[in-house]
């Protein structure tokens, strides 16, 4: 399966960004991703081992936990494969910070000098 089949999937993608903040129980992705999703917990479950069995995950028991955590060699072949595309969207955000400068520079001038002596 390739990276973006397993990325394809929003509960999937939710499961990672829970997992990005740091270590989670499984319990706790599955009462997250049941309330959101309205998803089983075997559902969960599935995704977690398709997560885990493609390297996108790694697992741990402590006592009768099960402890899932990013496991990010796959995340940076992703970014790798992405970087190919960054310089469609690079001078778009470049020519949006230059025109949101630009009106920080209208504002200012519009406001006059005075503006800032008021407050």
């Amino acid at each position: 399966m390739h990276a973006f089949d397993i990325l394809g999937d929003p509960v999937r993608r939710r499961i990672l960004e829970l997992l990005a903040d740091g270590e989670r129980a499984a319990g706790e992705i599955g009462a997250v991703v049941q309330a959101e999703f309205g998803i089983s917990q075997p559902a969960v479950s599935q995704h977690l081992k398709v997560l885990r069995e493609h390297g996108f995950a790694r697992v741990r028991s402590e006592g009768t936990r099960r402890l899932y955590a990013v496991e990010p060699a796959p995340l940076r072949e992703v970014d790798a494969w992405l970087e190919h595309f960054r310089g469609f969207w690079a001078q778009r955000l470049d020519a949006l910070g230059t025109e949101l400068a630009r009106g920080r520079r209208t504002r200012r001038r519009e406001a006059g000098p005075d503006a800032g002596a008021s407050a």
